[in-house]
């Protein structure tokens, strides 16, 4: 295996590790929200998007030439030509066609990984945002619940007074109960608005947490089909030499 393609590998199985700690179930999305706003991620940031559109083009480019070496030692015309010429050409060109599909197999899940990762790590980061502006809405609620029951009170203490005072205070009384009912609508209209986003939210958080469901049953499936092409290239492998 060339030099290149031993980075290529080592950065799949760097991939896959990375991938695999991601899905961990004991770490939640706030602690990876936490770790990826570091200062030194911020700095990283500015060339991140030129780093992964070259990393893709340089694996897409490897993909390429491992399907044009397939092509190349998988023609019949070309087989029969060199083995025409020396007894172990056939040999030495199923070997070659090996490797390209060996390189093949391990640049296109290269790149598939990359896309995954990068998929992963945006769904992390919104999954997080969602959790803190739950949370947020939540206090919200709260708050403007507990002052929605403090104005009540104080309501029902201004009738108690009314009741017990002259028709001199009845009036001023009035007014401000008035005021304390129109506040208090005021109230119960923000408490209605923040519960509707409060249920807003936890829909996208539902809906983000079966997206990753999904991202990760589908990663366990190409895993599984990674493991299976490993074990039948080695078979290959084996019976090619």
């Amino acid at each position: 295996m060339t030099l290149q393609w031993v980075a290529v590998a080592t950065f799949l199985y760097a991939e896959i590790g990375l991938i695999l700690i991601f899905c961990l179930p004991f770490i939640p999305p706030r602690r990876w929200q936490k770790i990826f706003s570091f200062h030194v991620w911020g700095k990283i940031a500015t060339f991140w998007n030129k780093a992964f559109l070259t990393i893709i083009v340089l694996l897409i480019v490897l993909f390429l030439d491992a399907v044009r070496e397939i092509r190349k030692y998988s023609s019949t015309h070309a087989i029969e030509k060199s083995s025409a010429s020396r007894p172990s050409a056939y040999e030495h060109t199923q070997m070659k066609l090996f490797r390209s599909q060996r390189n093949l197999y391990i640049s296109g899940f290269s790149l598939f990984f990359w896309l995954v990762l990068r998929r992963l790590v945006t769904l992390i980061t919104q999954l997080a945002k969602e959790l803190s502006t739950k949370g947020a809405l939540k206090t919200q609620a709260e708050n403007t619940n507990e002052a929605a029951k403090k104005f009540m009170e104080e309501n029902e203490k201004l009738k108690e007074i009314l009741k017990s005072h002259g028709k001199k205070e009845e009036y001023i009384l009035e007014a401000e109960n008035k005021k304390l009912i129109e506040e208090q609508e005021k109230l119960k209209t923000e408490l209605k608005k923040t519960s509707d986003a409060l249920s807003k939210a936890q829909n996208d958080v539902m809906t983000m947490k079966m997206q990753s469901e999904r991202l990760s049953k589908e990663y366990d499936r190409l895993l599984k089909e990674h493991s299976e092409l490993q074990v039948h290239l080695g078979k290959g492998n084996k019976k090619g030499l």
